[in-house]
């Protein structure tokens, strides 16, 4: 069967990549600057009014961009200036150079992940945030979750320091959707619980990274319940005419709380028709030290060290070192353009990332009986690889104006790594994961200036798991229970999205996706450990998704949002064949009788700028998910618990056993109070209810408490600098999830002894010297008060006061 899928695709994307473009264009490699300081500026969105032509400016301020031969108007976008709308004529006598404005306040960005294609957020009924390179150059985040934790709209989660599991709207992990250049990074074994992927990215190799929220499922199919979070990685750039373009970076950068040393750079070389960029990182990180004020439950008195054949507790002289959770990285990015003519674009491009072990550390401070519960609990090197192969057409025909093909393959590796205190016996579970896709999506101009986007998508990943005992006396190895059964998971889609204006301030926003999906899963691996009644199973099942949202954009300064959607997520192998130790005494087993989950989604929306010194942005969502998939008790060969790892467990299954709700509120206001300061805040509100097995309901796990983030802003020339605080409410014991109330030591106790997460908050102050066009210097304090907090859900304790400096050298 997968053959045939093969031979269809590949004769489909052979038949259009044929088509030849009949539409004349021009080249142009137009500069865009800062015209108060004249620094280039990086990220400008530069676009044709009709969206069929754009570019993304790069660290030198510099894009190249096809425009139509005739005189068109050309525009250009930036958070935090103003919009330019020249024409090409203009562009011309300019020396096709362009000096943007800082702007007061402004409603509209430029934005793809809504549709995949370069779109004005004035059209889209949902809400979208975008993250600005210019912004994270000043906050430094040291791994691609701590960037999305800047936008004060995702609550990161932390299990250990090689982590950060995104929480937004009241889902986590498998719910969210991770898109890299257009392709879902979601594979067929990303759980339900807490999810570390994230950081495989590299986020010194981002050109933009945006933040759908609410159901993407029309765009992305399953998983894509509570947002997609889309990463566009750096171009490469061609030059002009017969010259060579070579540019790049180098930055190095330092934090005190955990000695990180990371090291960047970046190098783009471009001729007419070639291009190259190559991109490589490597950062260290030592043990995280948290602050000096609060609980002195987060506190590690301990560590566990083997010393000749027993395990030893030791006595941390350190107690606020969290020992142990350093790791390191290696992340590498080749991409290879080739443009055989003005309407072709042809792109090879590779990711390599690297994690080496990392401990799990909220496993390594539980404690059963007095005792570490773990003597030793990590993860085995994580590995990711991407190869893409893409293919760019723009014609005018009754197909479509524009046209991506793209092949890819990835491969994913991960293994758990734990022994029990006091046990000679080691287990290690590895995962390999080989994810192939192709998908093709179109975008037509209609005759009415509506625009249809559509595409169908391939999704094969294969799944093969192992697991493997050794007792560290002599060495002995064996064969253990593995954690999912031999699979393979197949997705096939067809998606249709329309744009359409009813009036001149009114859009209209729909779309309709089919996915069809088969999961067949082989249990041979694990039948001498587990007596299952089957040993083989097959899924095959087919989803429906729709929206349909209008933005009415009356003035320049006033937009209404309102969108109705539906997302799903189909079972995976994670959901229907893993056997692990969800908690302490309990164990779950494979179910292969699971049906998808839905969800349900209602959101509306405003933003407002009074003059130019206020702006307002609120969004209030709904969401319903009906026929979810939880962790329930449950039978294996009518037996209510069996021995797991020589622990007697509890019998449990992922099950469609429940509902959930979740509802709340995001808001926002920037004020500018002056020419050169500006103070501006993000807050979240989240309630979420899931149904329990006796039918009560209980708090949902992954709806963080109230969230957000406080800024006042100074930027005047070349300097910026920027006072904020990061804050998180209490979610007290009344108010915790039964499933982390079972997890007393990632809380603190209140007065009667219950577990409960206290509220936090930070103070931060950060700097950026742009000492020249090429040189630019940042740094700053986090934690200043030197609080000790532990975000809610987590097993790592935030760090304490950190000091950060990086250098940055653009050529």
């Amino acid at each position: 069967m997968s053959k045939d899928l093969y031979r269809k695709y590949f004769l489909v994307l052979i038949l259009f990549i044929s088509q030849l473009l009949n539409a004349a264009s021009a080249q142009m490699l137009i500069t865009i600057k800062d015209s108060e300081t004249g620094i280039p500026l990086e990220g400008v969105v530069i676009f044709a009014p009709d969206s069929r032509y754009y570019s993304i400016s790069d660290g030198h301020g510099q894009a190249l961009i096809n425009l139509p031969s005739e005189e068109t108007e050309v525009a250009f976008r930036l958070i935090g200036y103003e919009q330019q709308i020249i024409t090409t004529q203009e562009l011309r006598l300019a020396g096709f150079t362009v000096m943007l404005k800082p702007s007061r306040l402004a409603l509209e960005q430029v934005v793809i992940s809504a549709t995949r294609w370069n779109q004005t957020t004035s059209n889209i009924p949902q809400k979208v945030t975008s993250l600005a390179s210019k912004d994270l150059q000043l906050q430094n985040p040291q791994t691609a979750a701590d960037m999305l934790g800047t936008s004060g709209e995702v609550f990161i989660q932390k299990s250990q320091q090689g982590g950060g599991s995104p929480m937004i709207r009241g889902f986590s992990a498998n719910r969210l959707l991770y898109a890299v250049d257009g392709i879902r990074m979601n594979t067929a074994i990303f759980r339900s619980g807490n999810l570390q992927n994230v950081i495989s990215l590299d986020a010194l190799a981002m050109e933009s990274t945006e933040i759908l929220f609410g159901p993407g499922s029309v765009m992305y199919g399953s998983d894509a319940i509570g947002a997609v979070m889309s990463f566009r990685t750096r171009e490469a750039r061609y030059a002009v005419d017969s010259k060579t373009l070579v540019s790049g970076n180098v930055m190095t950068r330092y934090a005190s709380a955990n000695q990180e040393k990371t090291i960047h750079g970046h190098l783009n070389a471009g001729r007419k028709k070639w291009a190259s960029i190559t991109s490589f990182t490597f950062t260290d990180f030592d043990d995280l030290r948290m602050g000096a004020h609060g609980p002195d439950s987060y506190l590690r008195p301990f560590f566990v060290e083997r010393r000749g054949n027993e395990d030893i507790v030791v006595d941390n002289p350190e107690p606020r070192l969290q020992t142990p959770s350093g790791y390191h990285q290696t992340n590498l990015m080749q991409k290879f353009r080739f443009k055989p003519s003005e309407n072709w674009d042809i792109q090879y491009a590779f990711h390599f990332s690297r994690l080496s072990e990392y401990d799990r550390y909220d496993r390594l401070i539980e404690t059963r009986n007095g005792l570490p519960r773990s003597a030793e609990w990590k993860y085995g090197p994580q590995k990711w690889d991407l190869h893409q192969l893409r293919f760019v057409n723009r014609r005018n025909s009754g197909i479509y104006d524009q046209m991506v093909a793209q092949i890819y393959f990835q491969r994913f590796e991960e293994s758990r790594i734990n022994r029990n205190f006091n046990d000679e016996i080691r287990n290690t579970r590895t995962e390999n994961v080989d994810a192939w896709g192709a998908n093709i999506d179109y975008s037509k101009h209609l005759n009415n200036g509506s625009i249809i986007n559509y595409g169908v998508e391939f999704v094969l990943n294969n799944v093969t798991s192992s697991g493997m005992g050794q007792n560290i006396e002599n060495g002995s190895e064996f064969t253990v229970s593995s954690r999912y059964p031999d699979s393979r998971w197949i997705s096939l889609a067809a998606y249709a999205l329309l744009q359409h204006d009813l009036t001149p301030t009114l859009n209209l926003q729909t779309g309709l996706r089919f996915n069809q999906f088969k999961l067949e899963s082989d249990f041979s691996n694990n039948s001498e450990f587990i007596p299952l009644p089957f040993s083989e199973s097959t899924l095959n099942n087919g989803s429906l998704t729709g929206s349909a949202g209008l933005a009415y954009q009356p003035t320049s300064s006033f937009t209404l949002r309102g969108n109705l959607s539906t997302g799903f997520r189909a079972p995976n192998v994670d959901d229907i064949g893993k056997i692990f130790d969800s908690e302490p005494g309990s164990v779950v087993v494979p179910n292969p009788n699971l049906k998808p989950e839905y969800a349900y989604n209602a959101e509306i929306g405003a933003s407002k700028v009074f003059g130019d010194f206020l702006k307002l942005d609120f969004t209030a969502f709904y969401t319903y998910l009906d026929n979810a998939m939880v962790r329930r008790d449950f039978q294996l060969n009518g037996q209510d618990s069996i021995e797991y790892d020589g622990t007697l467990s509890q019998v449990q299954a992922v099950q469609n056993a429940a509902s959930a709700r979740v509802y709340g509120f995001q808001a926002g206001f920037e004020i500018k109070l002056l020419q050169n300061i500006s103070i501006s805040t993000q807050l979240n509100y989240q309630k979420g209810e899931e149904e329990l097995e006796d039918g009560s309901t209980s708090p949902s796990r992954h709806a963080a408490p109230f969230f957000g983030i406080s800024r006042i802003t100074y930027q005047r020339g070349l300097m910026e600098i920027q006072l904020y605080s990061t804050y998180a409410g209490t979610r007290g014991f009344n108010n915790m999830p039964e499933e982390e109330i079972g997890k007393p030591y990632l809380y603190a106790e209140d007065q009667d002894g219950n577990p409960y997460a206290p509220g936090w908050y930070t103070l931060n102050l950060k700097g950026l010297f742009n000492i020249s066009s090429r040189i630019i210097c940042t740094g700053g304090i986090e934690n200043i008060t030197n609080q000790r907090y532990r975000p809610y859900s987590s097993g790592m304790a935030g760090a304490g006061i950190n000091f950060i400096a990086s250098f940055s050298y653009r050529f």
